[in-house]
């Protein structure tokens, strides 16, 4: 991309920048919607020095950075609306296919094994999958039958969530346990009726269910072996002590302890943690370690590692983004992933590693496959990129490392209490490959005119209705970090600070306050206050 008629001011101290006014760039093909020679939107600015926390406030009103480049897309202009998406990293829970792709990553490290499955592409080595084809359906609750609205069983959630665990489990365990579970209701109860008499509270005939609506409500439910088990323990305890044991009292506490021991031995869902962090057996074939190196080449790790990391950017950008040697090279690594505004920070209440951009390598066997290159912020880790080794796209990098971002980021929360976002970058609705991000749930989406945080849930509906969408129902809310001052907004002006007041009093030439204006409206009245626009 080429920049055309650009406007040149300067940002320095807190950020020292150049900043650009709204600008036309010329594409011949959005990389999004594929239409052909359109415009895109948006303002930005050279970074050369920025803190974490100008950072954080400037994506909370979205900015991203590329490199020192950071940028804000002109949302109601642009041919593809870019919200910021974060995910609710505390909250956070796996999805079917979350799952799929942590236990490929075990099986192979585990015993080798390598997915058969079609490799998946771009973006992030791609959640396509999770995103069911990009098709969202979306229903009000009046469209709702109160059948969709009952709870599943815990017992069939539970085989659900474990059917990979289950499924082999053969028939006669099944009958087995049939057996059991009559016998020990047969044993709690010297009053229920016979097996062969059902009791009347059973005897209500269920009317089979249609094709494809649920379970058949005439079978038991799948229950786990180590359940089973369980309840066998406490059945076989039952009828030792029933026989020397008698009156319905003490029945009754025998079968009060059942009831408890069965409900605390129900299974709860299984955190990320629980997926990426299950001991390896010591016969496992690979190793696969995770390093997390600032970007420094004061650093001994990061100079150590640079060039076999810039050769597998090469690598990467060639095969899957189809680049040329020269687009890929040392010089184009560094200035897009190594580069970085970031001033590292080590406050005492921070996490342990600080704050700052980092680059966190998958080292798999003594060798470099993947980057997942991120900033610490103090309430987030912000995803800038990742880039991985081809031959390994079977393993799903991009959503491994997705979620080893997230849990990364729930790790940093211990000892960060502020810390407990984790942001994906921007979705865009209107480009169905960009889609998946919104899988990764809870999620909001950053409203753009009064910049505050929507679940996605509310979003979706009204962006399959327009491509730009302000999310915020309230007609009468703001931005509340609108410029209401101008005056105030600091400059450096030869080498001394001021307000622009005082600024424009002293200026010759012709008035700047329009450029000024935009600069301010864009970065909010805290970031100007606390940001020097430079001015020659």
């Amino acid at each position: 991309m080429s920049l055309r008629d650009v406007y040149s001011c300067r940002v320095s101290c807190v950020v020292l920048c150049n900043f650009y006014r709204t600008r036309y760039i010329f594409v011949l093909t959005c990389s999004c919607c594929c239409q052909s020679n359109v415009l895109l939107f948006l303002s930005g600015m050279w970074a050369h020095s920025m803190t974490v926390q100008d950072y954080q406030d400037l994506i909370d009103r979205g900015w991203r950075r590329s490199g020192k480049y950071v940028y804000k897309p002109i949302m109601n202009q642009t041919c593809c609306p870019q919200y910021t998406i974060r995910c609710q990293a505390l909250h956070f829970q796996t999805s079917k296919s979350h799952k799929k792709v942590l236990k490929k990553m075990l099986k192979f490290i585990s015993k080798g094994d390598v997915s058969k499955a079609a490799n998946e592409e771009e973006p992030m080595d791609s959640h396509i999958e999770d995103a069911v084809s990009c098709d969202f359906v979306h229903r009000s609750e009046s469209h709702v039958s109160e059948a969709e609205l009952t709870p599943l069983n815990e017992d069939h959630a539970d085989r659900v969530e474990n059917e990979d665990e289950d499924k082999g489990e053969s028939k006669e365990e099944v009958n087995e346990k049939k057996a059991e579970l009559g016998s020990l209701q047969m044993c709690g109860d010297k009053d229920a009726a016979a097996p062969a008499e059902p009791s009347p509270s059973t005897q209500t005939v269920h009317a089979p269910p249609k094709p494809g609506k649920g379970a058949d409500l005439s079978k038991p439910p799948c229950r786990k072996a180590k359940d089973i088990r369980r309840e066998r323990k406490l059945q076989k305890l039952l009828q030792n002590q029933k026989c020397t044991l008698e009156g319905s009292s003490l029945q009754a506490e025998h079968q009060a302890l059942l009831m408890q021991s069965s409900k605390s031995t129900t299974n709860q869902p299984k955190s990320i943690e629980d997926f990426i962090f299950v001991p390896l057996p010591d016969d496992a074939l690979h190793k696969l370690e995770v390093r997390l190196v600032p970007v420094s080449f004061e650093d001994p790790q990061f100079k150590s590692s640079f060039n076999q990391s810039a050769l597998l950017f090469a690598k990467y950008q060639m095969a899957i983004h189809k680049d040329t040697p020269s687009e890929c090279g040392e010089n184009e690594f560094t200035r897009f992933l190594c580069d970085s505004p970031l001033e590292a920070e080590n406050p005492p209440n921070g996490p342990e590693c600080g704050y700052g951009s980092f680059h966190q390598q998958y080292w798999l066997d003594g060798k470099i496959i993947a980057v997942g290159v991120i900033d610490i912020l103090p309430y987030c880790v912000s995803s800038v990129y990742l880039y991985y080794d081809p031959d390994y796209s079977f393993l799903s990098l991009g959503v491994y490392s997705a979620l080893r971002e997230i849990a990364f980021t729930r790790q940093l929360h211990e000892k960060a209490p502020d810390l407990c976002f984790y942001y994906m970058g921007f979705y865009i609705h209107s480009c169905p490959k960009m889609r998946y991000k919104g899988q990764y749930r809870p999620s909001d989406l950053l409203c753009p005119e009064t910049y505050v945080w929507t679940p996605i849930e509310q979003c979706l509906p009204l962006l399959e209705l327009s491509k730009y969408s302000r999310f915020n129902q309230d007609a009468k809310a703001v931005d509340e970090d609108h410029i209401k001052e101008l005056g105030r907004v600091r400059v450096l002006h030869k080498r001394t600070v001021m307000p622009y007041s005082v600024y424009k009093k002293r200026r010759k030439g012709p008035s700047d306050e329009a450029s000024v204006q935009q600069y301010a409206s864009l970065v909010g009245q805290t970031c100007s206050e606390r940001m020097l626009l430079f001015r020659s």
